[in-house]
């Protein structure tokens, strides 16, 4: 590992060598530009409103102990 990068530490010191005294020119021949990416996406659609509807609601009613329904007699089951 240590041999590694040993080479690559040499092979980047001579292109900063050769770039430093002429050899070796880099230019940028074309200006950098980020482009932001297009999406589309096709998606269902929703449509929100409101309906007026009846709708049955069972009734619960509780006969609490010691009130005038309790006669004594245990409710069947």
């Amino acid at each position: 590992m240590r041999t590694l990068l040993s080479l690559v530490a040499i092979a980047l010191l001579a292109v900063v060598a050769l770039m430093y005294f002429g050899i070796i020119n880099i230019d940028q021949t074309r200006a950098g530009a980020i482009q932001t990416p297009k999406f589309e996406a096709d998606v269902a659609k929703v449509r929100l409103g409101t309906e007026t509807k009846t709708v049955a609601v069972p009734t619960i009613s509780v006969d609490k102990p010691g009130t005038a329904a309790d006669n004594g007699q245990v409710p069947a089951n």
